[in-house]
């Protein structure tokens, strides 16, 4: 079932975005992720699942105020949705509740006699 759909990094990237609630933008959003996970982001991935995210109506997107260091192109700023909370929520419980399922003993190292 295809309820709410979100990929690995989507995930990362609208959970990032609620970290940085009101800074999140593409540098921010880029910076934060590689900075918590120590991975680097190339900003051309970031861009697609940004884009991905927005179609999808899980987050959405606003201009800033227009800057001379960025040679007046204002900054876009992203936000989740009503609808990216709850297909964030839905996630996380399909996550929790595969967690739960493992049995104890799946978890367990393998020892391996020699």
């Amino acid at each position: 079932m295809k309820k709410y759909q979100l990929g690995e990094f989507e995930e990362i990237v609208i959970l990032t975005i609620g970290v940085l609630y009101n800074e999140a933008y593409g540098v921010s959003i880029k910076k934060e992720i590689e900075s918590r996970l120590a991975r680097k982001v190339s900003m051309g991935a970031l861009h697609t699942a940004l884009k991905r995210l927005e179609d999808k109506g899980y987050i959405k997107s606003h201009d800033g105020e227009a800057t001379e260091e960025r040679a007046g192109r204002p900054k876009k700023y992203f936000q989740i949705t009503a609808l990216g909370k709850r297909a964030m929520e839905y996630t996380k419980s399909t996550r929790d509740d595969l967690w739960r399922a493992i049995p104890k003993v799946a978890l367990n190292p393998i020892v391996v006699n020699r």
